[in-house]
């Protein structure tokens, strides 16, 4: 039951949000901070995917083959935390308050990866890889840039980052996601995560490339080395 509340939570909190018209949005948040890095509004689309695969994991827990599954025993309580965290970070962007975002959103990251490993390492058949290790690998994937976007507004919201600090912050914080990105991959070996990192880095380079030439190509060349990882990572499992 704790999956399916924090499935409803992940979900209900951003339609509440649209419906009830409370708080700012989510876009209204990332705006106030995006003078130093900010990633084009067509990659938060890939939320769609992320709501279904939560969905998908929550049904079939309850399935046969998901009742007897190691893989979902394992997710299952990282997972849950998880996906509640999403919905947590709508409520603490809707009220503006940044720390609390940031920390909200590591939480959201590190148990992500956990369910993910969890999934990963229990092996189980091709619905456990896809439904349980795919959906958390997704989401370990999008959390993983969306950090450190998330951490350079909320510094750069506060006044915390020098006009003339801006473009090494940006470097620095693609660097960081290539890092976390080839270390999590080095360690879960599992290369769906790697799409999801791609996706936000190549997004970054649309949004950036006019304004701050430097962050965009750092942050294309991070998406390519973080997909030739997954390559290497899928060569080698296959």
């Amino acid at each position: 039951m704790a999956v399916v509340a924090s499935v409803a939570f992940a979900i209900g909190a951003p339609s509440a949000q649209a419906l009830g018209g409370w708080g700012q949005s989510a876009s209204e948040f990332a705006a106030a901070g995006a003078g130093t890095l900010r990633a084009a509004g067509y990659a938060f689309s890939i939320w769609s995917l992320l709501y279904l695969g939560m969905l998908a994991f929550a049904i079939y827990q309850f399935l046969p083959a998901g009742d007897r599954s190691a893989a979902v025993r394992r997710a299952g309580w990282p997972g849950a935390m998880a996906m509640a965290s999403c919905g947590a970070w709508i409520l603490a962007s809707a009220f503006d308050l940044e720390w609390t975002s940031v920390g909200i959103i590591l939480l959201a990251l590190g148990a992500s990866v956990i369910a993910m490993a969890g999934a990963q390492r229990s092996g189980g058949s091709a619905a456990d890889r896809v439904v349980v290790a795919g959906t958390f690998g997704a989401l370990a994937g999008w959390l993983t840039i969306a950090s450190a976007v998330n951490i350079i507004t909320v510094l750069t919201e506060l006044g915390w980052l020098a006009p003339a600090a801006r473009v090494p912050a940006a470097v620095g914080g693609l660097l960081a996601v290539l890092a976390v990105a080839l270390v999590v991959l080095a360690r879960v070996r599992l290369w769906i995560y790697a799409l999801p990192v791609a996706w936000g880095l190549v997004a970054v380079f649309v949004a950036e490339r006019g304004d701050n030439p430097i962050a965009a190509w750092t942050a294309l060349a991070t998406a390519c080395v973080t997909l030739l990882a997954a390559g290497t990572v899928l060569r080698r499992s296959t």
